[in-house]
């Protein structure tokens, strides 16, 4: 289910308990209605509204921090491709081929993540691999790929100390990269547990029927209650697409790939 679809599912609930609630009231005795027992509703769900938005600020700050950190580790990705590319460019000719493995790697990472934008050009990368569906950032075809970059590398016969050095240099540039990139699709799995998200839709059912519950019979009553359950909805489908940065309309840039991938193909 995509976030919109959990966000407009959330407004539907929202709805459907305060409608419920407005329905409860007129079946509620004299004694059940007493200013008393309203008031003492009201103090608890204030209590209730106070908790749920604290949990909602928290989830907001949570997921922002960790849609941030991809941005910055997708950087950090961008920057170990160039050096490592600079480390294979000094070695020279025999690395030519090794150069190549890793441009492919770094186009058919921008054609199958960022789907919905333009695919870098030329047909020299692989662009029928899997593509982002959750949690999952790349497919075997990549592993392939960087296996081949890494088992080029280890391959280079050294022919003078300078090469030796130049060896060790790339050797050290990709594990940074391998670290660097597991990092990120580890990032992209979602951090929200069903569970969670379950107990705090149900908190905001509570609180939506009381609002029914206490709210006058009037229009304005009800495009208010509307609003709010509109605006708790959208805040909800923030959170859900801001953690699943590689998908949706907060998606992570794609801009440090393509810069990378503009060095590479010096």
């Amino acid at each position: 289910m995509t976030e919109i679809l959990k966000a407009v599912l959330v407004l539907f609930v929202l709805l459907g308990s305060s409608a419920l609630g407005r329905a409860v009231y007129p079946l509620l005795s004299e004694r059940h209605r007493s200013r008393e027992v309203i008031d003492f509703v009201r103090l608890v769900i204030a209590m209730l509204v106070t908790f749920a938005a604290l949990v909602l600020g928290l989830l907001t700050t949570s997921v922002k921090a960790s849609y941030d950190k991809v941005g910055s580790d997708l950087s950090s990705l961008s920057i170990s491709l160039i050096q490592l590319d600079q480390c294979l460019r000094e070695w020279g000719e025999d690395a030519v081929p090794i150069r190549k493995r890793l441009r492919a790697y770094t186009a058919a990472t921008i054609a199958t993540t960022w789907t919905e934008e333009q695919r870098p050009p030329g047909d020299y990368y692989p662009t029928e691999v899997a593509t982002i569906h959750g949690s999952e950032v790349e497919g075997a075809v990549m592993d392939d790929i960087l296996t081949r970059v890494e088992f080029g590398i280890r391959e280079l016969e050294p022919h003078d100390p300078m090469h030796s050095r130049l060896e060790t240099t790339c050797i050290a540039q990709y594990e940074r990269l391998m670290q660097t990139r597991w990092r990120l699709i580890e990032e992209a799995r979602s951090s929200i547990s069903t569970p969670f998200f379950v107990v705090l839709i149900f908190w905001l059912a509570v609180v939506f029927g009381a609002f029914g519950l206490n709210a006058p019979h009037n229009l304005l009553s009800y495009v208010m209650i509307a609003l709010a359950a509109l605006s708790i909805s959208s805040a909800i489908f923030v959170i859900l697409d801001l953690d699943t940065p590689f998908g949706g309309v907060f998606t992570v840039s794609s801009e440090p790939l393509r810069h990378a991938l503009m060095h590479l193909s010096e």
